[in-house]
This record gives structure tokens, sequence and C-alpha cells, in this order.
């Protein structure tokens, strides 16, 4: 990747490292589609929202911080007003939110396209969540495999009848390739005398793609109009390292010579999203647009129907 970006490389997608949003999606229309984005009210969650809207789909923004996230649609307003851009409240390290929020999309009656698992805590001190699991893994596993499995049925009736493929797009992290040795600890999720924060941080983002690649190969066994895949943003200047003082620091410093602005940082996730050159594209792993190849760990179907069912038994 570090290769790509010095020589400013296209990938075989015509895309490449400082590709942005806009760039990815230029002349591809989402109207008529409805888009779930967690984590919309800051970063490349903000951004990819901001990009769906403008393409024309209806965007829901599933956030934490509510004022935040209309703070983001009132600036989409203001450049597009036709925009469709509804916020919800979702806290995804409470399964409570998670079901309540699930509860009420689906008491709208509206169809779901496009369901983006953006959202996401990074490195952060031990703690557990309400629920009594491991926060990392909570947050960026947890939840978004709940909120996927609440939101299924209506994904499933959405394709069916409209018959446009459905994309469930993971978020993930090329921090997968540092999570603990054994990829997940599944006798030690909670076990703090073992934790380590980016080791739980590549775990969580391991998880990303496993499950990506577990709904992949059961919507292919269930003949499903609907495509999984994960992919890398891109390292860009977020808020995520604010627990982690003194590499913040140089990150939003030193940071902007190299890193990607939230512009870039979210164009893969668009071009996942909406590009045509990922029709029928299921269970494999992007960067920059293009293909990439994951950890051997996160190839390992194994490994990913294992975490399936300890994911079912959590949130059972």
């Amino acid at each position: 990747m570090m290769t790509s970006w010095l020589l400013g490389r296209r990938g075989p997608s015509g895309f490449s490292w400082s590709s942005t949003a806009d760039q990815v999606t230029q002349g591809i229309s989402a109207a008529g589609l409805t888009a779930i984005v967690t984590g919309a009210s800051s970063g490349i969650g903000a951004e990819t929202a901001r990009t769906l809207a403008l393409r024309g789909a209806h965007v829901v923004m599933a956030v934490r911080s509510v004022p935040a996230a209309q703070a983001v649609r009132d600036d989409v307003l203001a450049q597009a007003p036709e925009a469709k851009l509804d916020v919800m409240e979702l806290d995804l390290s409470s399964m409570a939110s998670v079901r309540a929020f699930a509860s009420q999309f689906i008491a709208r009656g509206l169809p779901l396209n496009i369901l983006i698992n953006n959202a996401g805590v990074m490195a952060i001190p031990f703690a557990l969540s309400k629920d009594g699991i491991e926060m990392q893994f909570a947050t960026n596993h947890v939840g978004h495999f709940l909120l996927t499995h609440l939101l299924l049925d209506t994904m499933k009736k959405t394709s069916h009848e409209s018959n446009l493929e459905g994309r469930i797009v993971n978020v993930s992290s090329e921090g997968h390739r540092l999570a603990y040795r054994e990829g997940i600890r599944f006798d030690k999720i909670n076990d703090e005398s073992v934790y380590s924060s980016i080791g739980a941080y590549g775990q969580s983002k391991l998880a990303n793609i496993l499950h990506a690649n577990e709904l992949s190969r059961r919507f292919k066994e269930e003949d499903v109009n609907i495509t999984a895949n994960s992919l890398h943003p891109g390292s860009i200047i977020t808020n995520l390292l604010r627990h982690h003082s003194v590499i913040d620091v140089l990150h939003r410093t030193l940071g902007k010579l190299v890193l990607k602005n939230a512009q870039q940082g979210a164009a893969t996730t668009c071009y996942v999203a909406l590009h045509p050159q990922v029709k029928g594209v299921s269970g494999k792993y992007f960067c920059d647009s293009n293909l990439y190849e994951p950890s051997d760990k996160a190839k390992d179907m194994e490994l990913a129907k294992r975490l399936w069912d300890f994911s079912v038994e959590l949130i059972t």
C-alpha cells in the first residue's frame, strides 16, 4: 500500500491510495437505495453518509452522539437540500441499544439495501461493556454482529422484492494482522490479566473480516442476493488514538504528511458499497478501492465458523 502511494499507482479498479469517496462514486446513482451507516457522526462514517446521500441514497445515520450527527446532516442539507438523511441513536457496546435501534428501524417499514458496519473504538484501556464483554470486542464485533443479525430478514426481503443486490460492508483494518497469536481468544475474551489494547483491537478487526466471510458463505449457500465484504479504509487522521497521548500527537501532526483525510478514508467503503465493479463480489477484502489479501487467519473458514457460533451464543 505504501509503495502504491509513493508511486501514485492506480490499481486494477482504476483507483488508488489518494482516490476520494466522491471520485470512486462519480457518475453512480444510489437513488432508490436505503443505507444504514454506523458511526456516521464523524470521520469516515460521516463522509460515507455524506457521499451516499449526495448520490441519492436515503441514509440512516446510526450514532451514539445524536447532536454531532445532526450537525453533519445539516451540513449535507445545506449543500444538497434534497438529500435524505435520518439520525437514529445507536450504542453498539450495548445489546439493548442495538435491539432498540433495529426494532425502531424495522417498525418504520423502510427497505434496506446497504448496511455499512463502520463504527468502532481503537486500542482503549481494558473495560467491560454493559453486557460484560471486553469493550473493543463488544463494540467492534458483537454489536455489529447483532445488528446485522436483526436486520438480515429486512435485507433479504428488500433484495428479493427489488431484484437488487444487497451489500453488507464491514469496515475492518490492516490492524487485524496485530491480533493475538491465536487470532480470537475465545476463552480469554474478558481476561484482563492477558489484555493487550493493540492485540484486542486486532482481534476485533479480525472478527470483522471473519464475520463478513461467514456471511458470504451462508448467502451463497442460501442463494441469497446479498454480498458481504470487508475492507481497510487506510490509515487516517481520527480521534481513535486519543487514549495513547504521545502516539496521538504524532498521529495528528506528522500524520498529516502521510495519512489519508476523511474523504480518502471513506473511498474504499463507498467503492465497495456502490460501485458496479463490485457487483457479485463477496467474501473479499479491499484496500485503496482494490482487492487486497488479508492475513492467513482472516481466510480461515473454520475460525470464521467458530466465531459465528461463539457470537450467536453471546447475543442469545
